[in-house]
């Protein structure tokens, strides 16, 4: 599926109702190896953030970390859908290897990533370059 068919179906601000076929979906991007462009992984990790469940973080954290170019192509805000410290605060309370690299990546960006960080902002934007 590409960017414009998931927009069609559910647009940038996704509902709640839709997150599990969303998430799905971004299994599915993530395990095609043969596929060259992030653009839909990235709005399906846009989609997540726009849906702010904090469980999401980590998924979003596989995708960013599904090859070199991903990593620099997925925002590192799209982490934090369900807000800078509630993310962290998740991260914390959770075992493992995955969310103990993620917390400490999103501590390293704070001072440049974080700074006043909105996620209003970050969607109006998102909907500017989506044409939404």
């Amino acid at each position: 599926m590409n960017e414009e068919e998931l927009l069609e179906l559910y647009e940038l601000e996704p509902d709640e109702v839709n997150r599990e076929a969303i998430r799905q979906l971004l299994h599915q991007e993530m395990e095609d190896r043969n596929s060259e462009d992030n653009e839909t992984l990235k709005l399906l990790c846009i989609m997540l953030f726009c849906i702010g469940n904090v469980e999401d973080t980590t998924l979003i954290w596989q995708a960013k970390r599904k090859n070199q170019d991903a990593g620099s192509y997925i925002d590192v805000q799209l982490l934090c859908g369900a807000g800078y410290d509630q993310t962290l605060f998740y991260l914390e309370k959770i075992d493992g290897e995955q969310a103990h690299e993620e917390l400490l990546y999103l501590r390293q960006c704070e001072p440049h990533d974080f700074v006043d960080f909105s996620k209003a902002e970050w969607v109006s934007d998102y909907k500017q370059y989506y044409g939404d």
